[in-house]
């Protein structure tokens, strides 16, 4: 049962051939025998299997929601009321949520059973899975590697068949880049796609949350449920959800596919190089055809995102102060002594730099030169895209400019390691829908994505070219060495 996709796993639940308990407990065990990837921060055994019992007397009744019985794990930064919701944070290490996120109440409502709340970067800040304050999360292909971040629990959980699909949040490709380097499909829709509400804020008009799986049909399926308006999110488009699966198997002939020439310059692997050239080289032969763009500003867009996200990060970060919930220092003198002790003990490294950066780029006297600057350079990065899409259907490119890492490797020297989002930032300042597919490998056996960028609300597209690019090869069937019992 480890083998099979959701889709897969969705057929055999309807045909009694396992129960949702069943498949539960298989997930559960496998949780445990491979709980050194650290993939996962909580697990309630007893309350998933509540929940698949639950959804056994759905799937009894005839239940209509293609999920139902499935289980999914949780990025452990959707509010999930009753389980702890940490942000993989010193901070919120004891916080346990009132109340469910939106995407986790549309899982609810579908019979989608929680295996879990997966590990993740603290506060969605890394591109690496090591930033966490419950430690680092271990590549499946290599346990040695980063599995990529932020989202790195969810990807090494359905990487090495501990989830069949999970959950995960995108502010600058940590879907994306994470999926790339853990051989998986992560789509990160469109600004406003889906609900942000109760999904804990770094970003705030960056953030995205999406679906990791191994299949372009499974991340349809799993986008069904969580796409959609929701009031309580000011930020959320009241714009129509389409049915994403029913357009998976349409013909591609034509399909016009920009390949930006910035995307294949100076700092990409040549290994990643050769790999995403051969899967054009594929959709050459399913009758798409390539055009050249050019996206000119998007060798500035790292410089302007880690202005703009911290600047957010600073502001939505300030609530976490001991006053309310979560953590509060044992010893103080005053209020004052109180928030600058219990933010200091409470957030680790990478978060206290962000935060430094983003109320600098904030204060009197360099808001215009900063802030304001790094505004206006988001505007050009998201009119080049628009150009670019006069021309061409779908743009493609490497998800990262090299596969996985060693853990620790660039720990020590920040601007390497937000150059990974290289490719992957452009599509989030500019609001559009991006998908990491699996592509090949290099020449150590290690996993390479190809980025699928598409017009706003045209993720139907990209998961329609990302399946029929599936259906003729197997790469995204690929399990890693030792995870196959």
């Amino acid at each position: 049962m480890i083998e099979k996709t959701v889709a897969e796993l969705s057929a055999a639940l309807r045909r009694k051939e396992i129960s949702s308990v069943e498949l539960a407990r298989l997930f559960l065990e496998r949780i445990d025998k491979y709980k050194d990837l650290n993939a996962f921060i909580t697990v309630d055994a007893d309350r998933t299997l509540s929940q698949a019992k639950a959804s056994d007397e759905r799937l009894a009744r005839a239940a209509n929601n293609p999920l139902t019985g499935i289980p999914v794990a949780q990025k452990d930064i959707f509010c999930a009321d009753g389980w702890l919701t940490t942000c993989g944070s010193r901070i919120l290490s004891n916080f346990v949520a009132p109340y469910n996120a939106t995407t986790v109440d549309k899982f609810n409502q579908a019979g989608v059973v929680c295996l879990g709340k997966t590990n993740m970067d603290e506060f969605a800040m890394g591109s690496s899975n090591e930033t966490s304050y419950y430690g680092v999360v271990k590549n499946p292909w290599n346990p040695a590697l980063v599995p990529g971040g932020s989202s790195g629990g969810s990807a090494a959980a359905v990487a090495a068949r501990l989830a069949p699909a999970a959950t995960g949040t995108d502010t600058g490709g940590s879907i994306r880049q994470p999926a790339a380097l853990c051989n998986l499909t992560g789509l990160k829709p469109s600004y406003g796609r889906i609900s942000r509400y109760g999904m804990i804020a770094f970003a705030s008009s960056l953030d995205q949350g999406g679906p990791i799986a191994r299949t372009a049909e499974d991340a349809a399926l799993l986008l069904n449920v969580m796409a959609g308006f929701d009031p309580r999110d000011s930020t959320s488009v009241d714009e129509p959800v389409p049915d994403y699966t029913q357009s998976l198997n349409n013909d591609i002939k034509g399909l016009r596919i920009g390949l930006p020439k910035e995307y294949f310059s100076q700092g990409l692997n040549p290994e990643v190089m050769k790999v995403i050239e051969s899967a054009i080289a594929e959709f050459n032969k399913l009758g798409a055809r390539v055009v050249d763009v050019t996206l000119p500003n998007s060798q500035l867009a790292i410089p302007c995102y880690y202005v703009l996200a911290p600047a957010e990060a600073s502001s939505n970060l300030s609530r976490f102060d001991g006053a309310r919930y979560g953590l509060r220092a044992k010893d103080y003198t005053d209020l004052l002594d109180m928030y600058c002790k219990t933010r200091a003990e409470g957030f680790g490294a990478e978060v206290k730099r962000r935060i430094m950066i983003g109320t600098y780029a904030l204060s009197a006297g360099y808001y215009d030169a900063y802030y304001l600057k790094a505004q206006k350079l988001r505007r050009l990065i998201a009119e080049d895209f628009r150009k670019a899409f006069e021309t061409c259907d779908v743009i493609m490119g490497p998800t990262s400019p090299t596969t996985a890492f060693r853990i620790g490797e660039k720990s020590d020297d920040p601007v390497a390691m937000y150059l990974n989002d290289i490719y992957t930032v452009p599509t989030n300042l500019a609001g559009l829908p991006g998908l990491s597919i699996p592509a090949g490998f290099d020449s150590r056996n290690l996993p390479v994505g190809l980025q699928l960028i598409g017009k706003y609300f045209d993720e139907a597209r990209l998961l329609n070219v990302a399946h029929r690019y599936q259906q003729v090869t197997d790469w995204h069937n690929r399990i890693p060495p030792g995870f196959d019992e």
